[in-house]
């Protein structure tokens, strides 16, 4: 048991220190991939924009069943006009950026994943090698720069969409003042509470981000390999987006 665990945890510190290395080896090319912002805005397209559908889709009936359970939990307390100050906060600070980030992962991230892992299994990855080309400065950092960029942003679309189903809810169907709805929120909400929402959302980035390079990057040159990648890209991203948010909440608290 002693040898397993000294195994373990000898391989949990290689794999974090080669993860480091990595996002080193990235952050090393960030400003020359910047110098081809048009690389950077399509993955910001590829990584952002075509995960609006699901983000806004899930941000609406997240916020509206937050509606109905909120209203439901309120009312046993006589306090159901605090329904969008008790929403608002609870997207903003914690669904948000959290949900955001587990539907960023399994929409962006794994692609991600598949399309560098698809090019370390085709070879084209050695190829530019080959040709003097650094795939870090051509491949992987584009795409970690458009997975940073993109998600704090679908993080504020999905909170705005939130906010706008439990407003459909409870002021539309269950009969809240749109007066008190609004003014109870404003109210309640303040900068600081918007700061750690964004501030998830930036950090949630970073590291989902990462994973999926990473584990595209490292990935088997087979199918199977792919696939496992893939696979790690999405349970690695849950459970550090997770543990993340505990942290920042923990600190920011």
């Amino acid at each position: 048991m002693f040898k397993a665990l000294t195994k373990l945890l000898g391989n949990a510190v290689a794999a974090f220190g080669a993860i480091t290395w990595f996002l080193l080896r990235i952050l090393s090319q960030v400003p020359r991939a910047l110098l081809r912002p048009g690389l950077v805005i399509h993955q910001i397209h590829n990584a952002g924009a075509l995960s609006l559908v699901i983000i806004m889709t899930c941000g609406l009936f997240v916020g509206m069943v937050l509606g109905l359970q909120g209203y439901d939990m309120l009312e046993r307390f006589g306090s159901e006009s605090s329904l969008g100050s008790a929403a608002a906060l609870a997207l903003v600070k914690e669904l948000g950026p959290v949900v955001a980030a587990l539907l960023f992962a399994g929409r962006a991230g794994t692609a991600l994943a598949s399309e560098i892992g698809l090019m370390r299994a085709t070879d084209q990855l050695v190829a530019m090698e080959i040709m003097a080309v650094d795939p870090f400065r051509h491949v992987v950092a584009p795409r970690f720069l458009g997975g940073v960029i993109a998600l704090p942003l679908l993080t504020m679309i999905f909170i705005a969409i939130g906010i706008f189903g439990v407003q459909l809810v409870g002021v539309q169907q269950l009969g809240v003042d749109q007066g008190t709805f609004w003014s109870q929120m404003r109210g309640s909400v303040e900068v600081d509470d918007v700061m750690q929402g964004l501030i998830k959302g930036c950090v949630f980035g970073v590291a989902c981000s990462l994973i999926a390079v990473y584990e595209g990057y490292v990935a088997e040159p087979t199918a199977e390999g792919v696939g496992r990648a893939t696979t790690r890209t999405v349970v690695n991203s849950a459970v550090m987006t997770l543990i993340l948010d505990y942290m920042i909440t923990a600190v920011m608290l």
